[in-house]
């Protein structure tokens, strides 16, 4: 019975691989089609859901435009009117002997108004320049965070590449240990070698898997978090490895930047910066709007209207009267408790405090220049200091095994070499890696163009 349920057991596995297998050769093109860094910017900037939010906040923010604007633009008032009422609820007026009149039970008005604002005490002009300064800052946030997200999709491609060739090196250090573990197996059966020998070479091996295993997992979660930066909707019957083709590499291409001129740059290009000018420029104006609590103002208006006659015979509801009207008005608040010099206090507070955030976020990016700066610095230094380490470490690696062949050397030695070449190996692809996201964060720093052109073709 135990062995039916086996072989059950087996044969559930073995139709259930096959059936995954069938499946993943069904996923959609662009899944597996190659891309390049700039296919997946451009991707992000059609399906990333941060940037899809943000042009969603850039449209309501028009609608907050056209609000601003309405102060300063006619208005255009239609009213109608229909009203029955109890005949016995109707005074009458009578003269006895002479007349007796009772108004119409059932009375209809309606009418067409235009009315336009001529004075508000500075708010019509205010808000002109406020919707302005809204759209201009809109745009501002928009760009700040889709340069934002865009950056962080060209780090994630940046991980998916380090976490590949980590899987190189690994799985080469592997085999390169296993071979080491093989010939210390020979060297043992042929008794030239102690136990101890293949002892020290197994757990080498056994040591280093680990490190391959965890590169795999790095990988596998570098390819997720890509694809939902670019806001792909995985297949479910995808399990654990997205097959992403990234075609570009890590490279050390120069890159040279004046700090001085690069913190320029930034001042002058950072939509962040923009965006809190913006928000100074709308505080300044909504004290101008606080204070038109002061003054009057004034409006005119025109219009048409109709009515039913009430006191002209015969007093019907198809009996009406029309005419034209027009006339200005003024209104001026005297005295309203306080409230418009609260509204000039607030907004004036909150002036100062938006002229403070312009220098603190002007100072803040400089700051983070200054860092990105620096950091890159670091990174190229690092990176030119690997350019002959893995060319030493193999020829290490070669010595030492002359040697050990020749017996003027240790097994510890050949690991020893074997070790130092994986780390060399592993230090060299994270410094160009480090590289990349160091020069990535400094052209976000100094306000550099995130969407990058293609490369132009070679002939």
């Amino acid at each position: 019975m135990k062995k039916l349920l086996f072989g059950a057991g087996l044969l559930i596995c073995f139709v259930w691989n096959i059936t995954a297998q069938n499946t993943n050769t069904s996923l959609p093109g662009w899944i597996t089609r190659p891309l390049s860094l700039t296919d997946c910017l451009n991707i992000a900037l059609q399906q990333n859901a941060t940037i899809l939010k943000a042009g969603n906040d850039l449209d309501a923010q028009y609608g907050v435009v056209v609000q601003t604007r309405a102060v300063a633009l006619p208005r255009v008032q239609a009213t109608g009117q229909y009203k029955d009422t109890d005949p016995h609820a109707i005074e009458s007026l009578s003269d006895p002997g002479v007349f007796t009149f009772t108004p119409p039970h059932q009375n209809w008005n309606s009418g067409v108004q235009i009315v336009q604002s001529i004075y508000e005490g500075g708010k019509m002009v205010a808000a002109l320049k406020a919707a302005t300064a809204t759209k201009q800052q809109a745009v501002a946030q928009f760009q700040a965070v889709r340069d934002d997200t865009l950056l962080v999709v060209r780090l994630a491609y940046y991980d998916v590449l380090l976490a590949a060739q980590q899987i190189t090196v690994h799985e080469a250090s592997v085999n390169l240990l296993q071979k080491e573990l093989e010939d210390q197996q020979r060297r043992y059966d042929a008794g030239t070698v102690p136990h101890f020998n293949v002892l020290r070479a197994e757990v080498a091996v056994a040591n280093e898997r680990p490190a391959l295993i965890r590169a795999r997992n790095d990988y596998r979660i570098a390819k997720n978090n890509l694809s939902n930066l670019l806001g792909y909707n995985l297949p479910r019957e995808i399990w654990e490895d997205i097959p992403l083709n990234l075609t570009d590499m890590l490279d050390a291409a120069p890159y040279q930047v004046d700090l001085p001129a690069a913190i320029q740059q930034a001042l002058a290009r950072r939509t962040e910066l923009v965006a809190v000018r913006k928000t100074a420029e709308l505080q300044r104006l909504n004290v101008v709007n606080a204070k038109a609590g002061y003054k009057p103002t004034v409006q005119v208006f025109a219009g048409y209207g109709w009515y039913n006659a009430q006191y002209t015979p015969p007093v019907e509801l198809d009996h009406d009267i029309r005419g034209w009207n027009a006339g200005g008005q003024l209104s001026w608040d005297i005295f309203d408790g306080m409230l418009t010099h609260g509204k000039v206090v607030q907004a004036r507070a909150l002036y100062e405090k938006s002229r403070t955030d312009v220098d603190d976020k002007g100072r803040q990016i400089e700051l983070e220049v200054r860092t990105a700066y620096s950091d890159f610095i670091e990174a190229r230094e690092v990176l030119e200091s690997q350019q002959k380490v893995q060319e030493q470490a193999d020829e290490a690696l070669r010595e030492a095994r002359a040697r050990a062949e020749a017996g003027t050397s240790t097994q510890l030695d050949v690991l020893d070499a074997e070790t130092s070449l994986t780390q060399a190996r592993t230090t060299q692809i994270q410094a160009l890696h480090d590289y990349a996201v160091a020069r990535a964060r400094l052209e976000r720093a100094i306000g550099e163009d995130m969407i990058q052109k293609p490369a132009p073709s070679k002939p």
